[in-house]
């Protein structure tokens, strides 16, 4: 992080506070993609549980595409999704199953295209699409301007009265390029860490 914190003071000083990022991306881009969906606008705990009851509903506990063919919407909605989050990881799964969405593909694709390719699926929008560049394809220059924990971290490690605009973390960002996204990630913590709460993000939360 020798880089962030030679070009950037407050980076620093958040860099030391922190310590090293320990990000470590999972490459299972369908189960994420998965409980990304089951996961919005809900808290982890609700989420945790739906997920628990969808793996105690597939063959062999997986989250799979061809595990998750087998279940009908009916199914997916007696586990806790909403009819629309059935509809939508119902949808991922056809696509992914039916070769219109190849996952393995995506690392080979920029990320621009691995957007693009994401947000065709009913569900699925930019800032969950920029998820995944995180915390699956390891990409190391995502700025998610629309992620409320990186909002409010750039708030407080800044120490700004109000919500930073995005056109203010896009101008903030350019000076973090190409590492935005672990500078990302040291807003997230930093954002933790003043609430009191010591644990990473590891998935795919809107905090």
């Amino acid at each position: 992080m020798a880089h962030l914190s030679s070009i950037d003071p407050v980076m620093a000083e958040t860099i030391a506070r922190v310590g090293p990022c320990t990000l470590a991306p999972n490459p299972n881009i369908f189960e994420t993609l998965v409980d990304a969906i089951i996961s919005q606008q809900i808290s982890v705990k609700a989420a945790d549980a739906i997920v628990a009851r969808v793996r105690a509903a597939t063959p062999g506990g997986l989250i799979t595409p061809e595990a998750l063919l087998l279940l009908e919407q009916d199914a997916l909605r007696a586990a806790g999704l909403s009819t629309p989050k059935a509809r939508y990881v119902r949808d991922l799964t056809e696509r992914v199953t039916g070769g219109q969405l190849d996952l393995a593909a995506l690392d080979k694709l920029e990320d621009e295209e691995v957007i693009k390719n994401l947000v065709a699926v009913k569900g699925i929008g930019r800032w969950t699409a920029e998820m995944i560049l995180i915390f699956s394809l390891g990409r190391p220059d995502v700025l998610p301007v629309d992620d409320l924990g990186f909002v409010e971290g750039v708030r407080e490690a800044y120490r700004l009265e109000a919500r930073p605009t995005r056109k203010e973390l896009l101008e903030r960002g350019e000076g973090w390029r190409p590492y935005r996204t672990f500078a990302t990630w040291y807003m997230w913590r930093i954002r933790r860490l003043t609430q009191g709460n010591e644990r990473e993000r590891t998935r795919i939360v809107s905090l």
